[in-house]
């Protein structure tokens, strides 16, 4: 090794310490090095591991020199070196060599590769391989491919991976994997382009080349590499030997004995693990490398770096914490865990956390975490005061507002405009329809309540026409303007087959139509702002990238479309706050803060998961060359240990996620055997009460519950008429009347309602019915009513969950209840079906009205009358309908009694019965309404002499409709306990 220049002396590779704030360590000692002449520094260049890191790099300059105006060096990321940064280093000197061709735009090797497993599916038996599934699978190629290059392998060592008698399976994936090894490289050709990492190969050896064979005339250092591919290695082992070069890497473990060393280098999963194999490719050994000067800057917590480093030995030598001494308070000082009930309230800690920090003027602080879920929470609780900030790792493309449309229109399409999916779409906050957007949005809620609540409509815009026409409602002109914006993309989804170029030409029309305004055009609304500029710009290369992609069916498109927007990212282009920021564990690489919020600590979030290769098994990635899975785990374990020696850290994680239990991060249960062992403690104490704060942040000081409402309108608008299952209603929860008939408010019906019991009901009913009115003495009675059912039931049968299930049991009653009429009917005089009712009461208020409907009357032989009520569900308890709670039979036997039912005579009720049909085992029963001991006609007296008080009562202006005046007779559905915010209330009640 040459003897360094008077710029760079002493040894040419150095390490920075854990410690130490890389930047602007890294920055004192070239501001050491390079004196004070601003021009000796602006002839340096710096390499660093990305572009970020460069934006870094400026701000920390700008801090050393106060934020004076300064000459600064050439920063270049390695990772994204191009052609044109070559020939400015090597002064065009490789003019020949750099005449590369272009790296192939991502989009379009996703559908080149997409293609290209499409054939193979088409020429294996079994189900062929959908276009969104073969996008799936390219994405997986591509990594594979992009992995190849990284490592330098061939791919004509794959035949020998797999010898015959394994099995049929790695077989098939070798055969599969000839996309990469035969079709793909003419491919590439035809196309005039190379991958992406191989173009990153040849430029960093270009660069290398170039530097060999002519020496730049200024300093240049390499910085701030973790690990590196072999180019970049080879490139930073040529800077170590520049005249005027030198590399400086971050938090390299000089003090590791030979044992602990080894140990690391075989283990994938330790964070100096990619350190330990790039000293190894520049024959450097860990130990002699010397620390970079930074005068100036202090550690900020010089003790850290030892407790990580002891936290992080590798499984092979862990024995050593049996005999480790104790540990020095200053490793733990500034280091604390909150772990967190769940994910919203380690958000809310985090935000306050970081909100605190604001009180110190200049301190900056920022969260390092891999979840982008726990970031967005973090941005929306900081926005409670007013702080904006971004998530810098971004937002996926598919979930911006623009793409999220794309997704909805593609989806509504799909599912034939059903209910929800066509919804979503109308109610998208872009979406105005060429109308102004309150207008739209009124008519859509129109649309909504008359047409899309309840069961599903016939499919498409002929079976949302249909039922538009049928409220009576002028909705035709929504429907129309519907069918104009809709119709051309519908007809791309259900045509047999189209192209991916028409339909999304077709989407992308049709979603500009949907966003324009009566004064704006629907492009300037999509296109807006940086998510619509990336869509833009994704849909514009995808539209290229698909020219040759095969023809697909259009019912493919949607998922076709999902597939290639996920991935996307959309970042910020500037932060929206100078001291506070969320990075993911890449932006963060070499950041640094006052205050370091390390979130997300859970096994499978961070660490991620060592997802298993889907074409290669560990032994086969290994023999293959490639780096084993849990490498990443080794990467992310030194971005970790990295920003967890900042001088306050706060570790967090959720103990529960989606109502499951969490599994604390394999680095968290580390750290606790090493205190254990050491004797040691977090300094938890000073952030213990944030996670109190926020808990308590949405309580109110004390709660006052407010009474349960009690409404008292006047006479007038109080109801005069009513029904039997009403009067149950009035009886139980009377501020349900009151919404009902007072307010004259109306539950809606839920989107897509699937009939379920109700229609099951209904058809029992029915059958039931039929059977009693068109009894044909000849016919066998149980052959007679199953053909009824079959009537009733009619294209229900077709549903495989009726046919399994319903019809069954229809069955199962259908002969309890054929051998029930053979033993009554002789009893029976004349039966009645579904007959409607009245009962008039003369009160002090006037004349009220109750109305209902019987199932079935059986006038008897004996002069009395049977009331029966076919119950499909549950059955009122007996003490129920002795309480005047359940007075539905009570109240129509009342009726029958005073001749209320037409053309029924008056007869005195003998037998007041519930017949519960579920056609389980036994199919039916028979309850006595009220007991087997309770008398009809007293129960019907009692009914109507109830009936009279309640509505005498009532008659008073001044008696309130309460809500669930005694709840412990609440009835099961009960749909205004919203409107009567009993949540609010209810534990007061005892609810």
């Amino acid at each position: 090794m040459e003897p360094a220049p008077a710029g760079i002396d002493g040894a040419r590779i150095f390490t920075i310490p854990a410690t130490l704030p890389f930047l602007d360590a890294l920055v004192a000692g070239l501001a050491e090095r390079f004196g004070p002449s601003p021009l000796a520094l602006a002839e340096a260049t710096i390499l660093l591991p990305s572009r970020r890191a460069c934006r870094a790099l400026s701000d920390a300059f700008l801090k050393a020199s106060g934020g004076r105006p300064m000459l600064l060096p050439r920063l270049a990321a390695l990772g994204d070196i191009d052609a044109d940064e070559i020939e400015l280093t090597a002064g065009g000197a490789l003019a020949d060599t750099l005449d590369l061709p272009p790296a192939i735009a991502p989009l379009r090797r996703r559908l080149l590769l997409a293609r290209l497993i499409h054939r193979w599916g088409e020429r294996r038996d079994g189900s062929p391989i959908l276009p969104g599934q073969a996008v799936a699978l390219a994405d997986d190629l591509a990594r594979l491919i992009d992995q190849a290059w990284t490592e330098e392998v061939g791919f004509d060592r794959l035949d020998r991976l797999v010898p015959a008698e394994l099995a049929r399976h790695w077989q098939i994936t070798v055969d599969f994997l000839k996309i990469v090894t035969e079709h793909w490289p003419a491919l590439l050709a035809d196309e005039g382009a190379i991958d992406p990492a191989d173009r990153r190969n040849r430029l960093i050896r270009a660069q290398t080349a170039a530097w060999r064979a002519a020496p730049p005339a200024g300093p240049v250092i390499a910085a701030g590499f973790g690990s590196a591919i072999p180019a970049a290695a080879e490139l930073l082992g040529l800077i170590a030997t520049l005249p005027h070069g030198a590399v400086v890497l971050p938090g390299v473990e000089t003090g590791a004995d030979a044992d602990l060393w080894l140990a690391i280098g075989q283990d994938p999963t330790h964070p100096q693990y990619g350190l330990a194999r790039l000293l190894t490719h520049l024959g450097v050994a860990h130990d002699d490398l010397p620390s970079w000067p930074a005068p100036g800057i202090e550690p900020a917590a010089p003790a850290r770096a030892d407790l990580l480093s002891e936290m992080m030995r590798p499984a092979a030598v862990s024995d050593r914490w049996r005999g480790l001494g104790a540990l020095s308070s200053d490793a733990t000082r500034g280091l604390a865990r909150l772990d967190c009930p769940g994910p919203q309230e380690e958000a809310g800690t985090i935000a306050l956390l970081m909100r605190h920090r604001l009180e110190t003027p200049g301190s900056t602080a920022m969260l390092v975490t891999p979840d982008r879920g726990l970031a967005r929470r973090v941005a929306a609780e900081l926005k409670r005061w007013d702080i904006e900030i971004d998530d810098s790792a971004g937002v996926p493309l598919n979930q911006t507002p623009p793409g999220v449309l794309l997704r909805l229109l593609a989806d509504a399409a799909a599912e034939d405009l059903a209910p929800v999916p066509l919804l979503s779409l109308l109610k998208h906050p872009l979406v105005s329809g060429g109308m102004a957007r309150g207008s739209f949005r009124a008519a859509v809620r129109r649309l909504e309540r008359l047409c899309l609540r309840g069961p599903r409509p016939a499919p498409g815009l002929t079976g949302l026409r249909r039922i538009a026409e049928d409220t009576n409602e002028d909705l035709a002109p929504l429907v129309d303007r519907l069918e104009r914006l809709l119709g051309p993309f519908l007809a791309e989804i259900a045509a047999p087959e189209t192209t991916l170029q028409a339909a999304l030409a077709a989407g992308i029309a049709t979603a500009e139509a949907l966003c324009a305004t009566d004064d704006t055009a629907g492009a300037a609304v999509l296109w807006a702002e940086e998510a619509g500029d990336s869509l833009a710009n994704f849909v514009a290369e995808l539209h290229e990238a698909a020219t040759g992609f095969p023809p697909v069916a259009g019912a493919d498109y949607p998922v076709l479309l999902e597939a290639l927007l996920a991935g996307g990212v959309v970042r910020p282009r500037f932060g929206k706050h100078p001291r506070l920021q969320i990075l993911g564990t890449l932006e963060a690489r070499l950041q640094q803060a006052d205050l370091v919020i390390l979130g997300g600590l859970n096994e499978g979030v961070w660490p991620p998961d060592a997802v298993a290769d889907p074409w290669l098994s560990r032994p086969m990635r290994r023999d293959f060359g490639l780096e084993p899975a849990e490498a990443l785990i080794g990467l992310a374990a030194h971005d970790f240990t990295m920003a967890a020696t900042a001088g306050e850290v706060v570790l967090t994680r959720a103990i529960r996620a989606e109502g499951a239990p969490t599994v604390p991060s394999r680095w968290l249960l580390r750290l606790d055997t090493v205190l254990r062992a050491g004797g040691g403690a977090l300094d938890t104490a000073r952030v213990l009460p944030f996670l109190a704060w926020q808990a308590r942040l949405d309580t109110p000081d004390a709660v006052r519950p407010c009474a349960p409402p009690a409404p008292t309108p006047p006479s007038h608008a109080r109801p005069r008429r009513l029904s039997v299952t009403e009067i149950e209603t009035w009886m139980r929860d009377p501020y349900a009347i009151y919404a009902r008939h007072v307010l004259k408010l109306r539950p809606l019906d839920p989107l897509d309602a699937d009939p379920g019991v109700a229609e099951r009901g209904t058809f029992i009913h029915e059958a039931l019915d039929r059977f009693i009115r068109e009894r044909t003495p000849a016919a066998e009675p149980l052959t007679q009513l199953v053909a009824i059912g079959r009537e009733v039931f009619g294209e229900a049968l077709a549903r495989p969950g009726v046919w399994a299930f319903w019809w069954p049991r229809f069955l199962r009653i259908a002969d309890w209840f054929v051998a029930a009429e053979a033993e009554r009917r002789p009893a029976i005089l004349e039966s009645f079906t579904e007959c409607r009712g009245r009962l008039e009461l003369e009160t002090a208020g006037g004349r009220f009205l109750v109305e209902g409907k019987a199932d079935r009357i059986d006038l008897l032989r004996d002069g009395g009358a049977a009331l029966i009520d076919y119950k499909t569900g549950g059955v009122p308890r007996p003490e129920e309908v002795q309480l005047g709670y359940a007075p539905q039979l009570p109240l129509e036997a009342a009726m029958l009694q005073s001749g209320g039912f037409q053309p029924v005579p008056a007869r005195a009720v003998t037998d007041l019965a519930f017949w519960r049909l579920t056609g389980n085992d036994p199919p039916a029963e028979i309850s006595p309404a009220g007991g087997k001991d309770a008398n009809p006609a007293e129960l019907a007296r009692a009914a109507r002499l109830g009936l009279e008080r309640l509505v005498t009562r009532y008659d008073d202006p001044s008696t309130p409709y309460r809500s669930l005046p005694r709840p412990e007779r609440a009835g099961r559905y009960r749909d205004y306990d919203h409107l009567a915010r009993v949540a609010e209330w209810g534990s007061v009640s005892g609810e």
